[in-house]
């Protein structure tokens, strides 16, 4: 862009004598927009190195992964990073003492901690699994290497990791091993205490629906949401499944469950992650997701406007 701009200046200096006052002006008027073009995109870029802690609608404090130093003390940490299939280092923050310097010990009462990605991924992790087991926010790799992951469940997709990278100690705790990666986030821009009724009421199931729909919501919250959306709530990395039309309205049946499965299987070079290989009885959660899904055709809301879902 600084080039472009630069062109513009060059050539306005050397012809400036056969153009007119009115074309003089309309150039310098548009150098100076690309200039401010270029200023908003800086400025934002920078806006991204910062985590935004919020409890509920209000901004507690914006913080840089530099200053996470002064709240909990780093290490380094070895995992079994689930996305590569293998084991890596990263220099790394336990979660714990930084939200209790953010927010005080209140956050320990909280229903689910928000986290919102650079990318539009948006897990809603329950805070009764921050205090089971340790997490903690990765700023760099160990070795110096660079910051990045080759991301295997999504077709060797090469992604950057920062600002910072929520990760789970998977090697003293093997049972999160069977979560897969959907509470993994990279690319963290924003952390919120929240009320998943309050913050997702969209996606509640109709009333009296069977058991069966009720797990599968609650493997939507655990596996899908964090992508995709229903009624305009959840994730924004992934199309929405519910408004106007559901997905299982235009989707064959034995082309959805396939999709879930193996979407390689049906669309090459999807980056959609298959459902996790680890899960205790897939099988059956995949068919009470899908269960889900087929309840929510009676649940329709339209969806909320852009600027009122964060």
């Amino acid at each position: 862009m600084e080039r472009d701009q630069k062109h513009f200046l060059n050539w306005h200096c050397n012809h400036h004598s056969c153009i007119t006052p009115y074309c003089r002006c309309l150039i310098l008027s548009v150098c100076l927009m690309i200039g401010l073009i270029h200023l908003a995109h800086a400025q934002a870029d920078a806006m991204d190195t910062f985590i935004k802690f919020k409890n509920q609608d209000n901004v507690v404090q914006l913080l840089k992964p530099e200053e996470l130093n002064t709240f909990s003390r780093q290490t380094i940490l070895n995992i079994f990073e689930v996305h590569e299939r293998r084991e890596r280092q990263y220099k790394a923050y336990p979660v714990q003492p930084v939200l209790d310097r953010i927010f005080g010990q209140g956050w320990r009462a909280a229903d689910e901690i928000v986290f919102s990605c650079k990318d539009g991924y948006q897990p809603s992790i329950p805070v009764a699994k921050f205090l089971a087991y340790d997490a903690y926010l990765a700023v760099a790799s160990a070795d110096g290497s660079p910051f990045i992951l080759d991301n295997t469940l999504q077709n060797h997709e090469v992604v950057e990791l920062g600002p910072v990278y929520l990760v789970w100690d998977n090697l003293k705790f093997p049972i999160l091993l069977a979560e897969g990666a959907a509470d993994m986030p990279y690319q963290i821009i924003g952390i919120e205490l929240a009320a998943f009724a309050t913050r997702f009421p969209g996606m509640f199931p109709p009333a009296r629906v069977s058991a069966e729909v009720k797990r599968g919501f609650l493997h939507f919250r655990k596996y899908c949401m964090a992508c995709h959306t229903i009624n305009g709530q959840g994730g924004g990395k992934a199309p929405e499944l519910n408004y106007p039309i559901s997905v299982t309205e235009y989707f064959k049946p034995e082309y959805l469950k396939r999709w879930i499965d193996d979407p390689a299987s049906l669309r090459y070079n999807t980056t959609m992650p298959a459902l996790a290989a680890e899960i205790p009885e897939r099988e059956k959660v995949l068919e009470e997701i899908i269960a889900y899904l087929t309840a929510m055709q009676r649940v329709k809301h339209t969806p909320p406007a852009k600027n009122s879902k964060k």
